[in-house]
C-alpha cells in the first residue's frame, strides 16, 4: 500500500509510475485519504492505474468524479471516427 498526501501533479504521477513499474510486486493499493489537490495529469494517471488493476482507497469524491469524467471523455473520443478518414 502506498499512501499519497498533499498535491499530486504531473511530476508526482510520473515518479509514482516509475516507482510502481520498477519496485512494486504483487497487488498495489493507493490510499488517497490525505490527497488535497490533483491536476489533470494525476487524474489520468489514477484512472489508468485503476484500469490496470491498482486499487484506489479513501478516494475523495471530487477525485472519483473527475476520474469518471476523464474515462467518459476518453471513451467518447475513442469512439469518434477519425475526421480525416475518407477525405482526399
Amino acid at each position: 500500500m502506498f499512501a499519497l498526501s498533499g498535491e499530486v501533479n504531473l511530476d508526482h504521477a510520473t515518479r509514482l509510475q516509475e516507482l510502481l513499474t520498477n519496485e512494486a510486486t504483487g497487488p498495489v493499493t493507493l490510499d488517497l485519504s490525505d490527497v488535497t489537490l490533483v491536476d489533470r495529469a494525476a487524474v489520468r494517471f489514477l484512472a489508468g492505474a485503476e484500469a490496470a488493476g491498482i486499487r484506489l482507497v479513501n478516494c475523495p469524491d471530487y477525485i472519483r468524479t473527475w476520474i469518471a469524467s476523464e474515462r467518459d471523455w476518453q471513451q467518447e473520443h475513442l469512439d469518434e471516427p477519425d475526421e480525416q478518414e475518407g477525405q482526399p
